[in-house]
């Protein structure tokens, strides 16, 4: 699909008068895109629009995100995210990863721009020099991608990859960001007998989700998605390279059930949703 994009990149161009318009990075930096789209009168998007100068994975990045939002209303494409960018596209190398990014953030504006509001501006400072990239943009990276190491930094957002003097700043943050993690209160496993509450037993296996499933999954370039929670009975979904393994039924029931029954309670049952 990446080829596919590249070769035969989808609604290239600029709309005249557009309702929303974004832009972000620079041509200094090696990548920067142009959204602009237009909605209908039931305030769907019904045209869009996108300039970008970059890799062959910027333009099917670019041209993946008109398709996936084309046709939705404004509040269901902004919870597009750059994953969903990448899974369209059944993967991209994680060093490109941060044209996924670039075309998240370029949504982001031009919905900003539709609704008449400033791209919020945060107390920032400068980490990457090289390519003018923020700690804010560095740790919110960070956090959705579930990023470790300075390298997949630098894949996710291009910090890092120039003169490398910023690595440590990088590290700080990095350690910051799951610092602040670790820091909250881990919720244990009944004792046996216990009942749980019906709460207790959604927390803790969104908890068990969270920290002991996901991160392994993620590391492959896999996700999983919570669906529904029906008593005893979990309902997930996987995504990324995940979706089209052909062991999904082995990951589900050896696993991710294995580690449910581990942490929340020995009844639980996993489901998984097409």
């Amino acid at each position: 699909m990446v080829k596919e994009h590249f070769m035969n990149p989808r609604n290239v161009g600029e709309i005249d008068n557009p309702d929303g318009f974004g832009e972000v990075g620079s041509l200094a930096c090696g990548d920067a895109l142009r959204l602009t789209f237009k909605l209908d009168k039931d305030k769907r998007i019904k045209e869009v629009k996108f300039k970008t100068f970059g890799c062959a994975s910027a333009i099917a990045s670019s041209s993946a995100l008109t398709e996936l939002i084309k046709g939705k209303t404004i509040e269901e494409a902004e919870k597009i995210n750059n994953k969903d960018i990448a899974d369209y596209l059944g993967g991209l190398p994680e060093e490109k990863m941060h044209c996924s990014v670039m075309g998240r953030e370029a949504l982001a504006a031009a919905i900003a721009n539709y609704r008449g509001e400033k791209v919020e501006k945060e107390e920032f400072e400068i980490v990457c020099e090289c390519f003018g990239i923020t700690d804010k943009e560095i740790e919110r990276a960070v956090r959705e991608n579930n990023l470790h190491t300075v390298e997949q930094v630098t894949h996710y957002t291009k910090a890092g990859g120039g003169c490398e003097a910023c690595h440590p700043k990088i590290e700080a943050i990095i350690d910051k960001v799951w610092g602040e993690r670790e820091k909250k209160p881990v919720l244990v496993k009944p004792a046996k007998g216990e009942k749980l509450t019906n709460i207790q037993r959604m927390r803790l296996i969104e908890e068990t989700l969270e920290r002991e499933i996901k991160p392994a999954l993620r590391q492959d370039g896999g996700d999983l998605e919570l669906i529904d929670i029906d008593r005893s009975k979990v309902i997930v979904a996987l995504r990324g390279t995940c979706s089209f393994c052909p062991s999904a039924d082995f990951t589900l029931k050896q696993y991710v059930e294995a580690k449910l029954k581990e942490f929340v309670t020995d009844d639980i049952t996993v489901e998984v949703k097409e």
